[in-house]
């Protein structure tokens, strides 16, 4: 998203251009599948997490460029808010022990991230929804100065020809109207990403559609907004309203939202690059000057980056990614359902469980999405977001049951005989399981932690604003300490 543009004015001709160019990308990128030029012979994973930047009084510091400057690291790069940056994990295997070396890497590039943030009067937390933002926090003000989060909130803004409302009834109720897209910057996500053959493409998209919402409900972190208490990951609404295009009128006539779940199965990586062409306008019109057919003609590989770029503004939660490495183009689905947090140690949780869990529903030799309706994940994913680890599922050949035990009987052994495709060590594979058995045994998330501290410094006598800093201050030496949410303590309720 924080990739530079250089034209920030677009015209009718552009916009024609436009259409005509990705549409010749779209039938280049037809003929490169067809032809198999892909490399999958080593699938590698990768990982993105956006992290919140916060004062010493746990309020948004809106020091990014500050931050970044002292962390001099090109992993870290900004977001769309001056209170986010966000740190890219390089690409590496799922084999062995590659998950704890992914742990301890992650915690040292983090934790040498930290104390460089301090000195720019900063801290760095990883949390779905940072719980003391508050609507002052997030005007155009906010937003990073990188011209594409400018161009982009104006497109947005234009095609909608009105100011953004925002609803989410939860616990409570929020109701507010913004001119801006920064309440985006809110939703502090950890991506995965699974490079996989065109071959393989459909059936680990349509898996990661199924484990989407069971992934939500598990590793929710974002109940808080505004101090109301609404979704137990209030990250997946919030998002899904933020940059939303559409004025009342449109939503009614049917038309897609750019941030959406999808509507259907797929049978190649192709239905999803052609529907963003055929449903969703172009914000950005930006053309290179390379024609796609041509270089594919003298036997090179194209950036197709119209097509790239159009698919970077149409917000899927299982996205498909096309990218040129080293020469070779290849295909990856970006998880992008996760919030942040609460630890490095409950994120490589996460990403276990996921990368087990979706390579065993892709291979399965009965796949799971032709026993069940696309409406009925989409259902699944909504309803997990909104009640997170209490949430009930249906799950083909189980009915409608607690997401937990779903998990405990089923997804837990599935998730490991996964992991054990891929060759990861036994070891690992129990302990980073075992974390999401106990959370499913104990009831115990991060949205559910953060809500129980709330109403208990509340029952102490706390006001909202107040226990929410307070419930901040608690949770920041437990994220950096590494201990599991799980066994984070329960804040008591006594005066």
């Amino acid at each position: 998203m924080g990739e530079k543009v250089d034209q920030t004015d677009f015209t009718r001709e552009d916009r024609t251009r436009y259409r005509q160019k990705i549409r010749r990308s779209l039938d280049v990128f037809a003929t490169m599948l067809r032809e198999a030029r892909f490399e999958f012979e080593r699938p590698l994973t990768g990982m993105e997490i956006e992290l919140n930047l916060i004062d010493d009084q746990a309020d948004p510091a809106m020091r990014n460029a500050e931050v970044l400057g002292a962390i001099a690291d090109p992993d870290f790069q900004t977001e769309l808010g001056q209170f986010n940056i966000e740190i890219n994990l390089p690409p590496r295997r799922l084999a062995g022990d590659d998950f704890a070396e992914l742990e301890r890497g992650l915690r040292s590039s983090l934790n040498q991230a930290e104390r460089r943030a301090r000195a720019a009067g900063a801290h760095m937390v990883t949390v779905g929804i940072l719980p003391t933002l508050r609507r002052e926090h997030l005007t155009g003000e906010a937003l990073t100065a990188n011209p594409r989060y400018q161009l982009l909130n104006e497109q947005i803004f234009a095609a909608r020809g009105e100011d953004l409302d925002i609803r989410i009834d939860g616990v409570d109720r929020l109701a507010v109207t913004t001119d801006t897209i920064a309440p985006e910057a809110a939703c502090t996500s950890t991506q995965f990403h699974l490079q996989v053959s065109p071959a393989q493409f459909a059936s680990y998209w349509n898996a990661s559609q199924i484990t989407a919402g069971i992934q939500v409900a598990l590793g929710a972190n974002s109940p808080l907004l505004f101090g109301r208490e609404l979704w137990r990951e209030t990250r997946i609404p919030l998002f899904e309203q933020a940059t939303d295009t559409r004025s009342e009128e449109i939503r009614a006539q049917g038309v897609r939202p750019r941030v959406w779940f999808g509507e259907r199965w797929i049978t190649s990586v192709f239905d999803l690059f052609e529907e963003n062409v055929r449903y969703f306008p172009a914000l950005l019109p930006i053309c290179d000057i390379h024609d796609p057919a041509e270089i594919l003609e003298r036997g090179e590989i194209p950036e197709l980056s119209e097509l790239r770029l159009h698919n970077g503004t149409v917000y899927r939660w299982n996205r498909p990614i096309y990218a040129v490495v080293n020469g070779r183009p290849h295909l990856r689905v970006e998880n992008r359902v996760m919030p942040a947090g609460p630890t490095v140690a409950d994120t490589i949780a996460n990403a276990a469980f996921y990368y087990g869990l979706v390579r065993t529903l892709a291979e399965a030799e009965r796949p799971l999405w032709t026993q069940m309706s696309f409406r009925a994940a989409e259902e699944n994913f909504h309803n997990c977001a909104r009640h997170g680890i209490d949430a009930t599922v249906f799950w083909p050949g189980h009915g409608t049951l607690p997401v937990t035990e779903l998990v405990l009987r089923k997804l837990l052994p599935q998730a490991a005989a996964g992991l054990d495709l891929w060759g990861v060590n036994p070891a690992q594979r129990d302990r980073l399981l075992g974390i999401i058995e106990q959370r499913c045994l104990r009831h115990r998330n991060g949205a559910s932690w953060q809500v129980e501290t709330l109403h208990a410094l509340e029952a102490q006598g706390q006001d909202r604003q107040r226990a929410l800093h307070e419930m901040l201050r608690r949770y920041l030496p437990l994220m950096h300490d590494n201990i599991p949410v799980h066994e984070w303590p329960a804040a008591s309720r006594a005066l």
